[in-house]
């Protein structure tokens, strides 16, 4: 098995993992988020708990569904045999991509941890949308290999949540810190960690051209 085959195995099991566990908090362990809500204390907007859950469950299936989507078109048999599906497949990520960081606009203000996790928030509401321009604009120059690389940085961003919540816990466990002080300091860990990790594994996995496709689509993502 290629090392990029190995990395996404590696990844498909991460994915199909954190939204089996997402979807156990959202529907059996914690249905109100009510754990979570207790740490918004001290927030300098006022905070609607009702209206906050229903954008953060958008929020969350959004951002599942943009994990699936990307997972899916990173599979060369996709890319390479369905170029129509890859190309609306990427047209959802997207679109994903776009609401989550509307969603997660308006959540930034009354961020667990402060005024500081929330510009952290704001930053990544900026940087992904603009990872995922970036990468169309690549595709649409026909620059398959650029496109890649930048849908490899933009995906990295899917996995905000997982490693925030990974680091509070093990921060938590090691340091005994309070949740909010833990969490602050994974929000600011987790942002250059995915970005190295996306170009650990662009300059590893994929290290020559981007493989074959057809033609007559090179100009569509």
């Amino acid at each position: 098995m290629s090392k990029s085959k190995r990395y996404y195995a590696l990844m498909l099991i991460v994915v199909i993992a954190f939204i089996l566990y997402v979807a156990y908090v959202q529907i059996i362990q914690d249905p109100q988020a009510s754990a979570f809500l207790g740490f918004k204390t001290d927030l300098n907007h006022p905070l609607n708990p009702k209206l906050w859950l229903i954008v953060m469950r958008i929020h969350a299936g959004l951002a599942c569904l943009a994990m699936i989507c990307g997972a899916v078109n990173f599979a060369d048999r996709i890319r390479i045999r369905h170029v129509t599906f890859h190309r609306l497949n990427g047209y959802l990520y997207v679109i994903c991509v776009m609401l989550v960081g509307l969603t997660s606009g308006y959540m930034a203000p009354v961020a667990t941890g402060g005024r500081s996790v929330s510009i952290a928030f704001n930053l990544l509401t900026m940087l992904w949308p603009a990872f995922t321009v970036i990468a169309v604009i690549q595709i649409r120059k026909k620059q398959m290999a650029s496109h890649r690389k930048w849908m490899v940085r933009s995906y990295a961003f899917c996995f905000t949540n997982l490693v925030v919540h990974v680091l509070t816990w093990t921060i938590r466990t090691l340091a005994g810190s309070p949740y909010p002080v833990t969490y602050r300091i994974s929000v600011f860990i987790t942002i250059p960690l995915l970005l190295l990790i996306a170009e650990l594994v662009i300059r590893t996995a994929w290290p020559g051209p981007a493989g074959p496709r057809h033609p007559a689509d090179n100009n569509k993502p």
